[in-house]
């Protein structure tokens, strides 16, 4: 009855492949034998290996958490290093809550309980599903934007952080400790590579990348302040006189 039930829920959804990477084959069958049931196609692997000798194109990864530190973002490393930007999701026996905040955080999708229980897993999928268009699509721009600054020189990877962080050319020639027409020749290059028709378009891409913007550091934070505040001081003062002369007109 219960099984008859999920697959009532499911009746709208398409057909879909889900790719389980589980070194348990027993865990493993087992999800198999749900995904089947609900009416989708699953395929098995013992290990990630298995998956990246034959990259999928479509379909969901659901993984097994190992436990193993940074476990989730090398596994969104390793499989965009192979292109594949399909939504993954994580499974583990009572998984700890950093173990769930570490993979949201790395861009995993969705985080589930094992075992697998048919009625709430279909519930799940379902929502899943409905969410994996949209983050697939993310993951495609975060691969491609990753693989075309990893093109970079280093310089002009460099450049490009300083941009995303609202340097001018002035002050990124200014932290290089090079000239401001050489930081011009390697911005003009990085857009080049990037296929950057303005200094947008380049931004975005290292913000699609999910690569860290730098801070300024806290001693120049506070001298832009001390200028911001020292000009907010002469435009009142500005003002205060404008007003007064108003006043004995």
């Amino acid at each position: 009855m219960r099984s008859e039930g999920a697959r009532g829920n499911l009746g709208h959804m398409e057909r879909t492949t889900l790719h389980i990477v589980c070194e348990d084959s027993r865990t493993r069958a087992e999800q198999a034998r749900i995904v089947f049931a609900l009416g989708h196609h699953a395929e098995v692997y013992g290990e990630l290996d298995e998956l990246l000798a034959h990259p999928p194109q479509e379909g969901i990864v659901i993984a097994a958490d190992t436990g193993e530190p940074d476990m989730a973002a090398d596994l969104i490393r390793r499989l965009g290093e192979r292109g594949v930007w399909l939504p993954v999701v994580l499974a583990a026996h009572e998984p700890k809550t950093e173990q769930v905040v570490a993979a949201i955080k790395a861009g995993v999708l969705d985080y589930l309980m094992l075992p697998f229980e048919m009625s709430t897993f279909a519930r799940r999928l379902n929502a899943i599903l409905e969410e994996a268009g949209e983050h697939g699509e993310r993951r495609r721009r975060e691969v491609d934007a990753q693989l075309a600054i990893s093109l970079l020189s280093r310089r002009e990877r460099e450049v490009l952080e300083l941009l995303s962080a609202g340097c001018s050319n002035k002050e990124i020639a200014r932290r290089l400790d090079i000239s401001p027409r050489t930081v011009e020749i390697h911005r003009g290059n990085m857009m080049n590579k990037l296929g950057a028709g303005h200094a947008a378009d380049a931004v975005r891409l290292w913000i699609d990348a999910h690569l860290e913007i730098p801070t300024l550091p806290d001693d120049e934070l506070d001298a832009r302040i001390g200028v911001a505040d020292r000009l907010g001081e002469r435009r009142a003062a500005e003002r205060g006189r404008l007003t007064r002369r108003r006043q004995r007109q």
